[in-house]
């Protein structure tokens, strides 16, 4: 017979029930939407529109997508008082920070492509 989640959780005495609980809650609070990171910000698509020199509806189009080119996604981040960094996560080792998706404005002017990438 299957056993499902639900039914190993049962099986858990209160205090593990608690502590699995308390985790569910932290890696649900770990991923939050663009729009929940600007409301925990306590800012408006307003003011990231003005941050960003666009519109508001702007704003809500970059927080509706599920695609996004890097730098937008750096720009809305640094908007809302971050700093935007990306980390390759594999199986057989440890995490590896990913560097050269920000390259200044200037560098792209030189014949250098920036760097597009889906988020």
């Amino acid at each position: 017979m299957a056993t499902n989640v639900n039914d190993v959780i049962k099986r858990l005495g209160p205090v593990q029930r608690k502590k699995v609980e308390a985790r569910a809650a932290q890696l649900i609070a770990e991923e939050l939407t663009l729009r929940d990171v600007r409301k925990a910000r306590k800012l408006t698509q307003k003011k990231i529109a003005k941050s960003l020199r666009i519109g508001q509806e702007g704003v809500s189009k970059i927080e509706k997508r599920s695609d996004l080119l890097i730098s937008t996604l750096r720009s809305y981040v640094e908007a809302v008082g971050g700093r935007l960094s990306l980390v390759a996560e594999f199986p057989d080792r440890e995490p590896v920070a990913l560097s050269g998706f920000f390259e200044t404005t200037s560098s792209t002017k030189h014949g250098k492509h920036s760097a597009r990438s889906h988020a």
